[in-house]
This record gives C-alpha cells, structure tokens and sequence, in this order.
C-alpha cells in the first residue's frame, strides 16, 4: 500500500490520510455491486487484453499531484535546490512510467533503476558544487518514492553533499521529521502534500487550495510550506495521479481515448468500473465521473487501490474501466 492517499480517497487530514484501505467490500464473492440506480443505455461491456492505457482526463477532474522535491528551509541553498530542479526538469510522466516498470516488472532495484535513468539523461550535468554535508534524503514505504529518492541522492551527491537514502514510512512520519531536519530532503506529490498540509493546519474541513493547474497548486503549496519550514523547489512534468484506465483493446473496440469519449459512448448498464470500496463515495472517482463527464455505469466492481486486483480485472475482462495511478508501469509500452 503506498504512503500518500490520493486525493480520490477521502478527507486529506492528518488522519485521513493516513487510512489504508482495508479490502474488498461485501457485496457477495465477486465484488461485484447490484447495477446501479440510473444507468441507463447499453454501455461497453469489458474487453480483456494485457496492454492497458490511461483515458486523457479532458476536463481536469484530477488535481495536479507533479512530484516535487520539499525540503527543510534551513538547508534549501540555491545550490541544493538548484540540484534536485535538475531530477525535475529531467521527469515526465511517460519516464516516471518507465523508472515504475524498471522498479516493479523488470525487477531492478530502485538504486540501479535511478543510476541508469541518471546516466541516460544527464541528470548530474552541470551542477554547481553547493557548500557540502550530510543530507538524509527520506523515502516512502512504495517504490516509486525510493527510486526518486536515489535520484535525488545522485543529484545531491554530484552537487558535493554527502547523502544517503532512507525509508521512513507513509506522511504522518516523514512530514514532521523533515520540520524539525531529522531528515532534509523527501520527494513530494504536488496536490496531495498542499491539502495535508492545509488540513494539518486548519482542520480536515478546511477549504481546499489544489487545483487541476500546477502553477495555482504550488504556489498555494509553497505557502504553506513557508510557515512550517519547507521550502519546495520546482515542479516536475511527472505526474502521479488518479487514472482511469481501460485496455487497449477496449479503447479500440469502443473508439473512446478520454473520458468524455468514454462517458459519451460507454454509459449504461454494460459498463462495470473497478476501484477501491470507498471510490463509490469520494468526490474524485466515481461521483467526479458523474459530476463532471456524466458517465454512468451499470456496476461497481470492490477491488483495490491501484493494485494487482484492479490491473487483473481490467486484463482478464471482468471490469471495463478501473482506477489505477497514472505512473504506474501496467502503462508502459515496452
């Protein structure tokens, strides 16, 4: 289960936050929900195939959760920032996708997927020597935050800092230890670190400052940061995210590459989305769909968060559309 709970998935409060999803619901051995009431139409009805894409989200339901590096304000010299920028500028998310896959299906460790993407891309060049020390480069508990991390330490090693990687846990651990500059440096999700931030200090019902532009996210992000002392450098294009996802063979049978497309030709009762239980309730999956696309499904399929069970219901056929993370390497071509 990853450290970070996206913003789909409930209230962004310290607590919240923290909730890991606790398997499939109880709507009998399937998973399976009753058709829903309203659906309405024919629907698509799952197509199974290995290869899975991300449908474009054509009207920004989704916040702008770039990742981005946050750092302890007493170490956040021009040099060190200007160091982790070069991890960013060197991120996107067909890349992010594709350090995932390295990670996750070709096994490499995070270490040896960093240093290659590192060498590939020139991440170290040109970078100023800062003043030196020991930087700890904290991590979450999930692999995509690990291999980010030694990217970070590469770029802060080339920049003469003395840095090791180190596995903290989920945000409740790192977010206080890198205040007080137990740790120094910890790769951040745009969105998702605004509202916790936000939350923690206004309350679980404070108004949201996120938005689907990066630009209005960071900087709301950046001023939050301000008053507990962690400075955020720049924005990566890299995105990891929510995501709608179908299979190729579906895109193609239907015609349907958005999810305009999908709710203009997939509402109805054949269409079956799979997610987590709580996605049937929170504002950025299932009733953001409805809200802002107007899709409707004719079931709801209990699976997970992003993992094997929602991947494995897309790729068999048991699911038309299922809600997985946009950097995940299920994405990857090759």
């Amino acid at each position: 289960m990853r450290a970070r709970t996206r913003l789909a998935f409930g209230a962004v409060g310290a607590v919240a936050a923290a909730a890991l999803l606790t398997g499939c619901g109880d709507a009998g051995s399937s998973g399976t929900d009753a058709p829903q009431q309203g659906a309405s139409g024919a629907g698509c009805a799952p197509v199974a195939g290995q290869q899975l894409i991300a449908l474009q989200d054509d009207k920004k339901l989704q916040n702008s959760d770039n990742v981005i590096p946050a750092v302890n304000s007493k170490v956040a010299n021009p040099q060190l920032i200007a160091a982790l920028d070069k991890v960013s500028a060197a991120l996107d998310t067909p890349k992010l996708i594709q350090l995932n896959k390295a990670v996750n299906d070709d096994r490499k460790t995070p270490k040896v997927a960093a240093e290659e993407f590192a060498s590939a891309n020139n991440v170290t060049a040109g970078i100023a020597k800062g003043p030196g020390g020991d930087i700890v480069v904290g991590a979450g508990n999930f692999a995509e935050s690990q291999t980010l991390g030694e990217l970070y330490r590469i770029a802060l090693t080339a920049a003469g800092y003395q840095v090791k990687v180190q596995q903290i846990g989920n945000r409740e651990l790192y977010e206080p230890a890198l205040e007080k500059g137990e740790i120094q440096v910890v790769p951040e999700y745009a969105a998702t670190m605004a509202e916790f931030l936000n939350t923690k200090a206004n309350g679980p019902n404070a108004q949201p400052i996120s938005s689907p532009d990066v630009n209005t996210t960071v900087t709301a992000l950046k001023a939050q940061g301000d008053k507990v002392g962690i400075t955020f450098g720049a924005p990566a294009a890299a995105q990891d995210q929510n995501a709608f996802a179908v299979t190729q063979a579906f895109a193609d049978k239907y015609g349907v590459r958005t999810l305009s497309e999908l709710a203009a030709k997939c509402s109805g009762n054949a269409t079956v989305l799979g997610g987590p239980p709580e996605c049937q309730q929170r504002p950025f999956c299932k009733p953001g769909l409805e809200k802002t696309y107007g899709l409707s499904v004719g079931s709801f399929s209990s699976l997970d968060q992003g993992g094997p069970l929602t991947k494995n219901g897309l790729r068999t056929g048991a699911i038309s559309v299922g809600l997985i993370f946009s950097s995940d390497g299920a994405f990857a071509t090759s």
